[in-house]
C-alpha cells in the first residue's frame, strides 16, 4: 500500500510570521490524521525558522526549487545540499519554472540528479498544457517530461521519488480533470513510462500525486480512485482550515 502525501505548494506568499502562524495552527490538528504524510514547501526565506518549529512534528518541510549546480559563482541560487541542510524535499519541474523561467527536461534532469546527491526527495511535476490537450498530445508531452527528466537516473526505492501529475490548464483556473480521467492517464502513462525506466515494482511503489485546483470540495473524488496517492496544493494549502479540509478527505 502507497501511504498518502498532502504536499502545500506555498510558492511566493507568506512572510516569516505568516508561516509561523499557519503552521502553528497546522501542527496542533495534523497529528489527529492517522495513515497520511503532510508536507509544506515555503519560500526559502522561512525554512530555517520553521525546520526548528516542527523538529518534533510529523509535518515534513520541503523546497520549492534547487539549483543544478553544487556549489560557486551563481548568484540568487540555492544548492541541494543547502536545502538539505532543513529539507526532505523539493519540488521540481514545476509548470511555472518551465513556463516562467524556461526550465526545459535537460535543466530538470540535472536538478533531479542535484536533489538526489544531496539526500532529498524530488517531487517532480508533469503535466500539459490546455492546447496539447485538445491536440491529443497529453500522453506523448507527460511521457516525454518522465523520460527525459529521469534519465540516467537510478532509483532502487520507490519512497525516494514522487511524481505530481499537474495537467497546466487546471493550475489555479478552478478548472480540474475528472478523478476517472486523471486515474486512467496516471495507469496508462506515467506507470508504464516508470515501469520503463525502473521496472514495474519500482513502478507500483512510487507515489503519484494530483495537483490544480484541488480544495476541500473534490478532494474526496480524487482521493478515492486507486491510482491517485494524494495532492500537491497551491492556493489552498495558504489557509489552515482549507489544507487541514483537504488531508481529513484522505481518511
Amino acid at each position: 500500500m502507497r501511504t498518502p502525501i498532502i504536499a502545500g505548494n506555498w510558492k511566493m506568499n507568506k512572510t516569516e510570521a505568516e508561516a509561523l502562524s499557519l503552521v502553528r495552527v497546522l501542527m496542533q490538528w495534523v497529528r489527529s490524521y492517522s495513515d497520511v504524510e503532510v508536507l509544506i514547501c515555503p519560500p526559502f526565506t522561512s525554512l530555517s525558522t520553521l525546520y526548528k518549529l516542527l523538529v518534533s512534528s510529523p509535518i515534513q518541510l520541503g523546497a520549492q526549487n534547487i539549483s543544478d549546480q553544487p556549489f560557486g559563482a551563481f548568484t540568487g541560487e540555492i544548492s541541494g545540499a543547502m536545502a538539505a541542510e532543513f529539507c526532505t524535499h523539493v519540488i521540481l519541474g514545476h509548470s511555472e519554472r518551465r513556463a516562467y523561467y524556461g526550465e526545459d527536461n535537460a535543466l530538470i534532469n540535472r536538478k533531479l540528479q542535484a536533489a538526489i546527491n544531496a539526500g532529498l526527495i524530488p517531487v517532480l511535476c508533469v503535466g500539459e498544457e490546455l492546447a496539447e490537450r485538445d491536440a491529443g498530445n497529453a500522453a506523448s508531452v507527460i511521457n516525454h517530461q518522465i523520460q527525459e527528466g529521469l534519465s540516467g537516473i537510478h532509483l532502487g526505492d520507490p519512497a525516494k521519488m514522487i511524481i505530481a501529475y499537474e495537467p497546466v490548464w487546471a493550475i489555479g483556473t478552478g478548472r480540474s480533470a475528472s478523478p476517472d480521467e486523471i486515474s486512467d492517464l496516471i495507469a496508462n502513462v506515467i506507470r508504464p513510462s516508470l515501469s520503463s525506466l525502473w521496472g514495474e515494482k519500482i513502478s507500483q511503489g512510487i507515489r503519484v500525486l494530483y495537483g490544480g485546483s484541488v480544495n476541500s470540495e473534490n478532494a474526496g473524488g480524487f482521493f478515492n480512485t486507486a491510482e491517485i496517492d494524494g495532492a500537491l496544493v497551491g492556493g489552498a494549502s495558504l489557509t489552515a482550515e482549507k489544507f487541514l479540509g483537504i488531508i481529513e478527505k484522505t481518511q
